[in-house]
């Protein structure tokens, strides 16, 4: 299975594709499909209000944003009103907080 935690940049779908593939051998179209029906799904159900709690990695819930009367735009400057509106709340789970805690800068490139 390839390192991915030693690319630089962002991981993408792709990436991980291909590292279950060298890992599993299964078919990188049936791997590709797998994980759009799990995304799909995790998507639906933030969609119906519904939280996604993955045990040792983290939850997804939605959280609703109230309407602001004051809101600007930042490239013209004019006032604007934003309605109320969901956004996608993610808290990582112990297990992931523990695992980041000990990342530091001493990597700079």
């Amino acid at each position: 299975m390839p390192d991915l935690s030693r690319q630089s940049g962002k991981i993408t779908k792709a990436d991980i594709i291909d590292a279950l593939y060298e890992k599993t051998g299964m078919n990188r179209g049936e791997i590709r499909n797998t994980i759009d029906l799990v995304f799909d799904k995790i998507k639906e159900a933030l969609m119906n209000r519904q939280g996604i709690e993955l045990r040792g990695f983290g939850s997804f819930d939605v959280k609703i944003r109230k309407a602001r009367a004051r809101a600007r735009n930042p490239r013209t400057g004019e006032s604007i009103a934003s309605h109320p509106h969901g956004i996608v709340v993610f808290r990582s789970g112990r297990e992931l907080k523990q695992a980041v805690w000990a990342i530091n800068d001493d990597k700079k490139e």
